[in-house]
């Protein structure tokens, strides 16, 4: 072997415990060499086991420089290359960006019970797969995500992009590499649109192909929700206002009504119903919970609601009717969960096949209800 070859000098050099520097230097040098996988049988036996000593050393440049240089190395023993991807952040992040050697359940682990650093590295792996991506969404803070979500090789499920705008979707540092993914599913899209600012949007919309109609649409579906979430337990003289202002905005419409009954705030579905028809909201407060029906029915006539949309309201009052609200936590949500699903009963016989207990999708599917909607009670 020539001198640029491993030899046994190199491992008496070890033996001796010389500097830090000279240990380095020969840990860069074992490591260079087992990497271009020229060594004999003996000479890789001989290389693993040098290895198995330096990812000990007390010196970290010493462990840094394995690092560096194995953490392309495919035939690098997976015992080895985990040490490494444990150690401390200079010493591991190499081998946790490149390593082919660490398996999927490696970097989970890695990912679960390490540092923002450590985790960092794996985001920008240049394939990650989606069960490593689904623990970093997890577990990661707001910057590894970032990452996570600008690296085109990881492999983003839907679902997995669904929690990223769970957790992060008001943040403009995740929204931006989420527009500018390769793909991302129609149904992020629609939820990024609600909440990207304008400098986005337009980004988002010639990218993933959302029309602008659909944009709008999803756009008032967001201020409808905000405003209903305003009127939440506001006296009757600020609802009064609120519904005063939306009338004279022309921003009071059926479906704002719907959404305020099936988010159960009956005090907004009252006020609101009382300004479109016309009626006082004492005299509004009687008809509506007239047992007959027939108060609402005259009130949605006066008010011009689609008729599609009357079963809907009934069966919302009668859940509010029947039901206590407690204001425990998590109580509004349940709430209007169980509003929602008598409204999707009522609407059965009418052979209309609800997928989905969401609001926005109930919303959806009763604006494209036949005008027989009427006939159910």
């Amino acid at each position: 072997m020539t001198e640029d070859r491993l030899t046994i000098r190199d491992v008496e050099r070890l033996a001796a415990g010389p500097s830090s520097e000279v240990r380095a230097e020969t840990a860069a040098k074992v490591a260079s060499e087992y990497s271009r996988m020229s060594l004999t049988q003996s000479e890789l036996e001989l290389a693993q086991d040098i290895f198995r000593l330096m990812v000990n050393d007390a010196e970290m440049r010493v462990r840094e420089a394995l690092s560096i240089n194995l953490k392309s190395t495919p035939l690098l023993p997976r015992d080895i290359a985990m040490t490494l991807a444990k150690d401390v952040d200079d010493v591991s992040v190499p081998m946790l960006r490149a390593s082919d050697v660490l398996t999927t359940e490696d970097l989970i682990e890695i990912v679960q019970s390490q540092s923002p650093e450590k985790q960092q590295a794996i985001a920008s792996r240049k394939t990650l797969h989606a069960d490593v991506a689904d623990a970093l969404v997890e577990s990661g803070e707001q910057s590894v995500v970032a990452k996570l979500v600008s690296n085109p090789g990881a492999h983003l499920t839907e679902p997995c992009i669904h929690r990223v705008v769970d957790r992060f979707g008001d943040v403009e540092a995740i929204q931006e590499p989420l527009i500018k993914r390769p793909i991302l599913p129609v149904t992020v899209a629609e939820r990024l649109v609600t909440k990207v600012a304008s400098h986005l949007r337009g980004e988002l919309l010639s990218r993933h192909k959302i029309s602008p109609d659909l944009a709008t649409d999803l756009i008032l579906q967001s201020r409808e929700r905000a405003t209903v979430g305003l009127a939440m337990g506001a006296s009757d003289d600020e609802v009064e206002a609120l519904v005063g202002q939306l009338a004279n905005n022309d921003r009071l419409t059926p479906s704002l009504v719907l959404r305020g009954i099936c988010m159960g705030n009956l005090k907004f579905f009252e006020h609101a119903l009382a300004r479109m028809a016309g009626v006082p909201v004492a005299n509004t407060r009687l008809l509506v919970h007239d047992q007959s029906g027939a108060g609402i029915d005259t009130l949605s006539q006066r008010a011009e609601f689609p008729a599609a949309i009357l079963p809907a309201i009934k069966a919302a009052v009668l859940v509010v009717d029947e039901t206590d609200f407690d204001g425990r936590p998590g109580e509004a949500e349940r709430y209007s969960r169980r509003i929602i699903e008598r409204v999707l009963t009522q609407y059965e016989s009418l052979d209309v096949e609800f997928e989905s207990d969401d609001l926005e999708y109930l919303l959806t599917k009763l604006g494209q209800l036949p005008a027989a909607g009427d006939r159910v009670h």
